[in-house]
């Protein structure tokens, strides 16, 4: 029998690493969910298989699987100081 899997859509936000030479990528819905790679698609890659085992641990200890909330964005804001 096969198991029936719901897909789960996130945001994820990726930025430069500092030495320019790679990504960070947080998923601000799945608290602590991060990941990094030398490229976007490896970043990319890492961070749906981090997410994918986030998720498979809050469902195999029974917990609530976080749903990104409706209405967020990012914009650049300006600071002046």
């Amino acid at each position: 029998m096969k198991l029936k899997r719901k897909i789960h859509q996130y945001t994820a936000v990726f930025e430069p690493d500092e030495s320019g030479k790679g990504y960070t990528v947080v998923i601000p819905a799945l608290q602590g969910c991060i990941s990094e790679g030398d490229t976007f698609e490896e970043a990319l890659k890492n961070i749906e298989e981090a997410a994918a085992l986030y998720l498979e641990v809050k469902k195999k200890e029974k917990q609530r699987i976080p749903t990104e909330r409706t209405g967020i964005f990012i914009a650049p804001i300006q600071i002046k100081i």
